[in-house]
């Protein structure tokens, strides 16, 4: 009875298959445009695009009805055999992973063997079963293989048609070799553009977070900066306000700007328009230093700097003076750009306390950017989001403790503004 159990489940697994097959064929034509939206390249494909060719035989089961073929029953049990082979295998045959094992090898020749007794034993229309095993060839064998098994497929097609009867030879032969090789190219191509669609749609996916991901480290870099320095005037101005209320109404007039700047900087984030210039940071890391009680030294020497340059150095010196703020305690901080022939470097240095990290967590990263230790809370999104923004430009971030005491973020870029022109992270949102 197991056998019988097993034909059952077949049984059951096609019953199952064609339901689906109908709602997605239901779906399909109840919707084209809406499926061409989606991106379907048409029904969804399935073993029942290929049984519709077994109308082929119906000349042999015509002649098995009438009494025309001797043994009617040995016809009537091969042609049974050959049409449940050809199921079994044309459904094996749109899963990759089933068409390439050995059953679904051994039930295609059977297919084989049956063919030919049907072929040799009858002819006439019997031969038409060659073409029919084309077919399910070319479904399962898609590999190096395929063209050599169908002219040799054909060629014994053409060899015993000529036996049984000469005239339809070449017929059959043809007929066969065409069967294998369009039905291979057909389903070979629907499979590679199902992949190719599914690939772009995980591309997107990925952009889509990459996109996310951009955004969020801007956002962090704009606000973060912001609201520090927001924080350090409102308490320069609270500290100010009983002895020097001009000094004190001076701090709150820089709160009104940073806050003002701060709104159109964020418009121009969302919009995709916002351009970084180093300039424009370095006097307001003057500013926000001057407000937090730290004495700023800023040189800048060499060449000038290409403007994807600029604008990567001017997020570092963002990061980094938000964090001798609020972390360092330090009463000095150098800001220091020198551009050379090949590469230049900004270094960022403070004679602060802070607390530091455990310098045994860090490591080097794979695109040999170092993000060393740093402070409690200072190496988390906002020196991650750097280094990820230097690496892609062919750059690195180092950022650790001083030997002489302090705290030292120092980063690198290449010259070449036709390096960072080529690299696919950017500092602002793209305009869409």
């Amino acid at each position: 009875m197991r056998w019988w159990r097993g034909v059952a489940c077949q049984v059951g697994a096609w019953r199952a298959a064609r339901a689906q097959w109908r709602a997605d064929m239901g779906r399909f034509q109840g919707g084209p445009q809406t499926a061409r939206g989606e991106g379907h390249p048409g029904p969804p494909p399935t073993g029942f695009a290929l049984l519709p060719w077994l109308l082929m035989g119906m000349g042999s089961l015509s002649n098995l009805l009438q009494g025309r073929t001797p043994n009617p029953w040995i016809g009537g049990l091969g042609l049974l055999a050959f049409n449940s082979l050809y199921v079994y295998v044309s459904f094996r045959s749109f899963d990759r992973a089933k068409r390439q094992e050995t059953a679904t090898r051994v039930a295609l020749g059977l297919m084989a063997v049956v063919t030919s007794a049907l072929a040799i034993g009858y002819g006439g229309s019997w031969l038409m079963f060659f073409p029919l095993l084309g077919l399910a060839t070319g479904a399962a064998l898609r590999g190096p293989w395929l063209g050599r098994t169908g002219l040799l497929l054909s060629g014994y097609a053409g060899v015993v048609s000529w036996l049984r009867g000469g005239s339809d030879a070449v017929t059959i032969a043809y007929g066969t070799f065409l069967s294998t090789m369009v039905t291979a190219a057909i389903l070979s191509l629907s499979e590679a553009v199902r992949e190719l669609r599914a690939a772009r749609e995980e591309l997107a996916r990925r952009a889509v977070e990459k996109e996310r991901l951009r955004f969020s480290r801007d956002l962090h870099d704009l606000l973060g900066h912001t609201l520090s320095v927001i924080v350090v005037k409102s308490e320069a101005a609270r500290r100010l306000a009983p002895r020097d209320l001009d000094a004190a109404l001076a701090q709150v007039g820089d709160i009104e700007s940073v806050g003002r700047q701060a709104l159109t900087e964020i418009r121009e984030a969302v919009t995709g328009y916002r351009e970084g210039s180093l300039a424009a940071e370095l006097s307001r890391a003057r500013s926000a230093l001057s407000a937090a009680g730290v004495d700023p030294v800023v040189r800048q020497s060499g060449t000038p700097l290409a403007p994807q340059t600029e604008a990567l150095l001017g997020w570092v010196v963002r990061e980094a003076v938000t964090n001798v703020v609020r972390h360092s305690g330090a009463n000095r901080c150098e800001i220091a750009v020198d551009s050379a022939a090949e590469r230049v470097r900004l270094t960022v240095t403070d004679n602060g306390t802070g607390t530091t990290a455990d310098t045994s967590t860090s490591t080097p990263t794979d695109v040999g950017t170092d993000v060393g230790a740093s402070r409690e809370g200072v190496g988390g999104t906002g020196l991650t989001g750097l280094t990820e923004r230097l690496a892609a430009a062919g750059g690195s971030l180092r950022a650790g403790p001083s030997p002489r005491g302090g705290f030292t973020v120092t980063a690198e870029l290449p010259q070449d503004s036709t390096e960072l022109a080529a690299t696919e992270l950017v500092t602002a949102p793209s305009a869409h």
